[in-house]
């Protein structure tokens, strides 16, 4: 690995990995920490070019993430692992399972989307624009340049079908928000797709996992605990 991801732990037991969002870090999961460290070893990482860990040189992708991620696990000597993503976040845990599906006991997905598509078009389409300004400036100011490379994530990436989630085996909990920036239909019909999953919606927007911390504590407790 090229570089070394930042990352806190707090408690002890099964690991319980947390992946932030796009542009985000560690520290929207400070609920969560607290919440779940009394009964798992939580462990929040900032994962590639976000936080507190470096760019490095590698691809700036979902795919690059859920390796980085790999090799991260490696490190640590940890082969098992609950694992919870946040919209990008879910994305590289979605992805991770499918590519080494060995490392994960139960998945949790909240806000994640298999293609660009999956968003809603008001938020999508300004994304879309945004992204091809920066890029116009990417090769001139280093900042442009991370700002395009954040977005692209998202006009781009992933692209991963729904027969791949049959590939899936770890039991896994799909859990959005009421007004959640990915389609209603689409987060459904990734719960439907998943061989072993539950379906949960929660009053709020994309940010529940921060906006409404118990109620998704509770949530992913219940899941955790069948």
């Amino acid at each position: 690995m090229d570089i070394k991801l930042n990352y806190i732990e707090k408690g002890k037991g099964t690991p319980l990995v947390l992946l932030h969002g796009n542009g985000g870090s560690l520290e929207c999961f400070r609920s969560q920490i607290e919440y779940f460290s009394k009964k798992y070893r939580v462990i929040a990482l900032d994962t590639r070019g976000h936080g507190k860990s470096p760019r490095g040189d590698k691809p700036f992708t979902i795919k690059q993430f859920a390796d980085d991620l790999k090799d991260f696990l490696d490190e640590l000597g940890i082969k098992r692992v609950i694992l919870l993503g946040f919209s990008d976040g879910g994305n590289i845990a979605l992805t991770f399972a499918l590519k080494y599906g060995e490392y994960v006991e139960k998945l949790i997905l909240n806000g994640a989307n298999l293609f660009p598509k999956g968003l809603k078009a008001y938020c999508r389409i300004p994304i879309i624009i945004n992204c091809k300004i920066t890029k116009l400036f990417s090769r001139l100011n280093k900042c442009a340049l991370k700002k395009y490379e954040l977005l692209s994530l998202m006009t781009d990436e992933p692209n991963i079908s729904f027969d791949e989630l049959k590939n899936v085996a770890a039991p896994t909990l799909v859990i959005v928000g009421s007004a959640d920036m990915i389609k209603h239909s689409h987060s459904l019909s990734i719960a439907n797709a998943l061989p072993d999953s539950a379906f949960v919606v929660i009053k709020g927007t994309h940010g529940i996992v921060y906006q409404r911390p118990d109620e998704f504590n509770k949530a992913v407790d219940k899941f955790l605990n069948l």
